[in-house]
């Protein structure tokens, strides 16, 4: 049976995040995940946890100077201080709030140098991550010009050169599909390195029950998969959360 949770970066943004969860129980929802939290008391955030009994699946790294446009540190050669004191802050909230895993975000980078940077600060992550998974989440180039990881072959080769166990892909289907396509195909061939299946419509990045992508057909393959964790409902609801919930009914 396809469970699901509320990414609460997009979904109840006009809510404290503790009221957001408590609308992601009262909707149905399964688990909750979020962007940055970091505004936000942890132990706020643990009492309406605790309060609902739903588990907060995740939450992202800092992104850097926002206001320069940044979205990630750890690509970035020469700023390996800042990231990785970013990594312990998501590790430390993420302990508070007993999300199971953090999104790693590499920032707008390129190169070599790029690259080492990248695994090296994962490698750091990995090892003070102790029992929690480090995710690394291809961005599509459409709505991420220039990010550093932007395919699910790159991700798998970093994965691969950082050889840790608790290291995962954050598969997204709207980004795959907005960058590579064949989502279900994708899903299937790196389903062994897959650590969260995040999904939105594609190409608005709008609820499911719309756009190009056949979301009935993706959540049945993911259920083949065996898959039983909860899908990560990461869209833009252009308004009221719980208008735009009707497809948790009609797609599976």
């Amino acid at each position: 049976m396809t469970r699901f949770s509320a990414n609460l970066g997009f979904l109840w943004t006009d809510r404290a995040l503790p009221d957001a969860i408590r609308a992601a129980k009262a909707a149905g929802f399964d688990a909750v995940e979020c962007h940055w939290p970091y505004e936000v008391p942890a132990d706020a955030v643990r009492a309406a946890l605790d309060d609902t009994g739903l588990p907060m699946l995740g939450l992202n790294t800092r992104r850097g100077d926002v206001a320069a446009g940044e979205n990630g540190l750890c690509a970035l050669p020469g700023r390996e201080a800042e990231a990785r004191a970013a990594i312990d802050e998501a590790l430390d909230y993420a302990r508070v709030v007993r999300a199971g895993a953090v999104h790693v975000m590499a920032g707008f980078a390129n190169g070599s140098a790029a690259r080492e940077t990248f695994v090296e600060n994962l490698r750091y992550a990995c090892g003070a991550a102790g029992d929690r998974t480090i995710l690394i989440e291809p961005l599509n180039r459409h709505d991420a010009p220039g990010y550093y990881l932007q395919t699910t072959d790159q991700a798998a080769q970093i994965i691969a050169e950082v050889n840790a166990p608790n290291l995962k892909l954050m598969f997204d289907c709207y980004h795959v599909g907005r960058n590579e396509g064949d989502v279900i195909t994708r899903l299937g061939a790196l389903k062994t390195q897959i650590g969260h299946i995040q999904f939105a419509s594609v190409p608005e990045r709008a609820a499911p029950d719309q756009g190009e992508l056949n979301y009935a057909a993706i959540f049945a393959a993911i259920d083949q998969m065996g898959w039983d964790a909860p899908l990560g409902a990461e869209y833009k609801p252009g308004g009221d959360t719980d208008a735009t919930l009707g497809w948790m009914q009609t797609l599976v």
